[in-house]
């Protein structure tokens, strides 16, 4: 039987669902569940993000949305042809993906967004089952080095032999290939880690790769 790629009551993580209980006490009107992938099931383009934002896909139920991350990506995504529109602002505001399927690394909101690693293994079977839904050839867009991880793991590959860096394009045995960005954070764009021109640049990769 083929596993599932995403389990909206799944409760693997203590640590994870209590703090999403808490949240909800605080916040009833937030999604507060484990948030599901967004976008084609056959896509070439995989984006992996970190975890949901607390008030932001924790809050709405759709990646990158209702936080700064976003921002900067669903406009991206607009401007290279995979997103129906600029901005995304909650799960059922029309926008929609081209060719492109956006995840987390870890579906749950994690305290501080800082995940523990048994939690990220925990969570990395489902990405793996998004992986093989993809076709051979795609693109798996990494944002930061623990989605990057993640996609090793979940590639059955070791992480020694596949270095995170910006702009990295990493060859799979399995066909797919892996290509890195830092993660578009608010933090990450505020001190220029990473630029709008940087993040476009790979961007432009991913198109150039696909086409």
């Amino acid at each position: 039987m083929k596993k599932s790629v995403f389990d909206s009551r799944c409760q693997r993580c203590p640590r994870l669902a209590q703090f999403l209980f808490d949240v909800k006490q605080d916040h009833p009107d937030y999604y507060c569940k484990p948030v599901p992938p967004f976008g084609d099931d056959k896509a070439r383009l995989l984006i992996v993000g970190l975890a949901p934002g607390k008030h932001g896909a924790n809050a709405t139920g759709r990646p990158f949305t209702g936080d700064y991350a976003g921002v900067l990506l669903y406009q991206t995504l607009y401007d290279f042809g995979f997103s129906s529109a600029p901005e995304s602002r909650h799960a059922k505001d029309g926008l929609k993906l081209m060719d492109c399927r956006i995840t987390n690394a870890v579906k749950c909101l994690p305290p501080e967004n800082k995940p523990t690693t048994e939690e990220v293994r925990s969570c990395n079977p489902f990405l793996s089952e998004e992986i093989t839904m993809m076709p051979e050839g795609g693109v798996l867009l990494a944002l930061g080095s623990i989605a990057h991880n993640a996609v090793l793991r979940a590639e059955g590959e070791k992480l020694s032999q596949y270095k995170f860096g910006h702009g990295a394009l990493h060859e799979l045995p399995s066909g797919q290939r892996l290509l890195d960005s830092y993660h578009c954070s608010r933090y990450n764009t505020q001190t220029r880690r990473l630029t709008e021109e940087m993040f476009r640049d790979v961007f432009h990769r991913a198109r150039s790769l696909l086409s």
